[in-house]
């Protein structure tokens, strides 16, 4: 596995807390995930990891939200999505580990701040933006697993409610964690290492799941919206702090 035990149990500790924030608000895992094991692996290993923790986890809770997904505006998405990440896997390739974190954390911070202040949208957005978000969130996906931002700055900010917005969100991150996971693959990028120590994470990766659906189940929506921001700022602080560190 090319990793001590400490390494190891460090991981699964990330894998698990990463898990309940996915259960949870069905966004922000893969950033935590990013943030967290890239200080014990190469971003290039974690990116197919993450993809294939994102498939795992959403495919766990789809059967609970298949009502409330929003399948129009998920396909349209989806259309951008196939059009961006071969061109995010190419950055993966070509940047530095720096330049990747860096651009990572504008992203979130940026989306967090949107978020925060209140940024909504009178109307859910055509088709031809709504492909343009999608694309964006490709080209994330691709190069550092992360096509959330523009995702979640998407459903929150529509007219469309929690539990629609939610739903949709990770009915997304399967369809476009599947697509990334095949390209990766395509390309060489899921060796036997990759492979073995995600399937190794798996059972720690439903208990996590588990666990942050449940408290959803039990939040009120104002309460969720709130707690789901709160996260999303923290996610944004771990970003600078790891582009910071990585520059000292």
């Amino acid at each position: 596995m090319d990793l001590s035990l400490l390494e190891l149990g460090y991981v699964a500790l990330c894998v698990l807390l990463g898990a309940v924030i996915k259960g949870y608000s069905g966004f922000g895992a893969s950033i935590f995930w990013m943030v967290s094991v890239s200080l014990a692996l190469p971003p290039i290993q974690v990116v197919p990891m993450v993809l294939m923790f994102e498939v795992i986890s959403s495919f766990y809770l789809l059967p609970g939200i298949w009502k409330d997904i929003q399948w129009k505006s998920i396909s349209n998405l989806m259309i951008g999505t196939c059009i961006g990440t071969p061109v995010g896997i190419y950055a993966l390739t070509s940047l530095s580990n720096g330049t990747i974190r860096l651009a990572l954390a504008v992203v979130v911070l940026t989306t967090a701040m949107l978020l925060l202040r209140g940024f909504t949208l009178e109307k859910v957005p055509n088709k031809l933006a709504t492909v343009g978000v999608g694309m964006l969130a490709g080209v994330l996906n691709g190069s550092m697993s992360i096509g959330g931002p523009p995702v979640v700055l998407f459903y929150f900010s529509a007219p469309i409610g929690i539990a629609v917005s939610r739903a949709s969100i990770i009915a997304y991150f399967f369809g476009l964690d599947a697509v990334g996971t095949a390209m990766l693959s395509s390309q060489g990028l899921i060796n036997e290492a990759v492979f073995w120590r995600t399937v190794l994470l798996i059972p720690l990766l439903l208990l996590g799941t588990l666990i942050g659906d449940q408290s959803y189940k039990k939040s009120n929506p104002d309460r969720f919206k709130k707690t789901a921001l709160y996260i999303w700022v923290f996610l944004s602080i771990m970003l600078l702090i790891r582009v910071a560190w990585s520059f000292i």
